[in-house]
């Protein structure tokens, strides 16, 4: 007696993919769909299928046992609160056409933290039960505040002197158009990074930042400065792309790899903040943003062919490759399954607000919803994150289940509510949805595709060392 794991079915080519509940996949000829139908195997094709893991004996305990750990590793398991998004200051120098947060003009008050906010984060780090912890300061611009900045970090480097903490990492979001002495003592820390937006060559960061040729030109100096004073490995940088109007990707890429820096983040406007009404195309992205982004992943791949003496990757796509080899190794929160909201992070604004994600807070700001699910002074246990909570995952949804995709892919509800104001429209009707789809089909073609420079890529984006011949299975 055997027992016939079910497969999900997606097109690939000529082929088939096959992938099972727990993620493993392999690509068969077409008329293997019909066989799989009635269960008409043939001799090779049962073989095949106990080979892989899809075939089992009714008796193989452990057979059974490891299929149902592989499910149980595609599930987000969260743990302890440990990564905090705070915004000492919603306050910034910029005012940027595409600023997915709404943020108020530099000289505004009333948009920083009170010394009671101040001392109410202070108690929330002193009360979390995590050893290691990240903390990214958002805004605004942060560095506005570097005094709270300051008091966080000092806060934190006490209780690792005592070892409450194991660990501390920190990382400041900031459009660089200033490094003040104060900054500049805070960056010669090894835990704190930068997390920046780096658009292009001078002339595409010109035209999508304020400020000008000096804004731009003092921007790219504070860059170059911190790489040359600290490396590369000190900077996070993404660029911000108009859909209609995207830079060229070999002279993007440039601008990256001119710098030292290895990994770009590509993303085009949020449907978030100023964005929202500035650029209200960025509600969808249609076929032309998915062609250049495949452009876009091509240009790195042979980009890194020809230079082998440093590896570049589009972030985003390394995420999700990781996904379908090394399930549970990511907590990139787009693509958890379920997708718990403020359990293991939340954002602290600047008014003590907190919200379960900063795209959340980004919809307050712009009055569209209130998704704010408590404050940091009194917990955020409450009846609105339970709510939320609620429609966390894609495990039950209908067009999730017969989905190939499933396994490796996410839920997040915030973007539904950012986009179509529910989050209960069918979800190949989203544009998350939309999305993932495309982008988990474009990484297995590149999976099967017969080319040593796409596979030398993809295994030094999964950190394997060498070129496999093959990392996909066939029947």
């Amino acid at each position: 007696m055997t027992a016939f794991l079910p497969l999900r079915t997606a097109p690939l080519r000529e082929q088939a993919l096959c992938v099972g509940d727990g993620g493993r996949f392999f690509a068969a000829p077409a008329e293997f769909l019909d066989r799989l139908a009635g269960e008409a195997f043939t001799t090779e094709d049962r073989a095949f299928l106990a080979r892989e893991g899809h075939l089992l004996a009714g008796d193989d305990a452990l057979g059974h046992a490891s299929h149902a750990y592989n499910v149980a590793e595609r599930l987000t398991r969260a743990g302890p609160l440990d990564y905090l998004i705070l915004v000492p200051t919603l306050r910034c120098n910029l005012s940027c056409s595409y600023c997915q947060v709404s943020r108020a003009n530099e000289g505004a008050r009333g948009f920083d933290w009170t010394d009671e906010t101040l001392a109410a984060v202070l108690g929330l780090i002193d009360g979390l039960e995590a050893e290691r912890v990240k903390i990214e300061f958002q805004g605004g611009e942060p560095t506005l505040r570097p005094d709270l900045i300051r008091a966080v970090v000092e806060h934190c480097e006490a209780r690792l002197a005592t070892g409450e903490l194991a660990e501390a990492q920190f990382v400041i979001c900031t459009n660089l158009q200033k490094l003040s002495p104060e900054i500049l003592g805070l960056l010669d820390r090894p835990n704190l990074y930068v997390s920046t937006s780096l658009d292009g060559d001078f002339a595409t960061h010109e035209r999508q930042r304020t400020g000008g040729e000096a804004a731009t030109g003092a921007f790219l100096e504070n860059l170059r400065n911190i790489i040359e004073r600290y490396g590369p490995h000190k900077v996070s940088a993404l660029p911000t792309v108009d859909p209609l109007d995207p830079p060229a990707p070999d002279a993007l890429i440039d601008a990256y790899a001119g710098f030292g820096l290895e990994s770009i983040f590509l993303r085009p406007i949020n449907y978030q903040g100023f964005a929202r009404k500035r650029h209200s195309g960025s509600r969808e992205q249609g076929a032309a943003w998915r062609g250049y982004y495949e452009r876009f992943v091509r240009a790195i791949i042979a980009h890194n062919w020809a230079d082998r003496t440093r590896v570049l990757e589009e972030t985003y796509f390394s995420i999700c490759l990781r996904r379908i080899f090394q399930p549970g190794a990511d907590r990139h929160v787009d693509l958890r399954n379920p997708n718990p909201l403020g359990v293991d992070y939340i954002v602290v604004d600047h008014d003590g607000q907190v919200y379960p994600t900063d795209e959340a807070r980004m919809l307050s700001r712009s009055g569209v919803i209130d998704l704010a699910i408590g404050d940091v002074a009194t917990g955020w246990d409450s009846e609105a994150r339970a709510q939320l909570n609620a429609a966390s995952t894609n495990q039950f949804d209908p067009a999730c289940q017969r989905c190939a995709f499933q396994p490796f892919c996410g839920r997040d509800l915030v973007d539904d509510i950012a986009r179509y104001g529910r989050v209960d429209l069918p979800r190949p009707e989203t544009e998350f949805c939309r999305k993932h789809r495309h982008l988990f089909d474009f990484i297995f073609r590149l999976i099967y595709e017969d080319d040593p420079a796409v596979r030398w890529s993809l295994s030094r984006w999964l950190r394997l060392p060498g070129t496999p011949p093959a990392l996909g299975v066939r029947l």
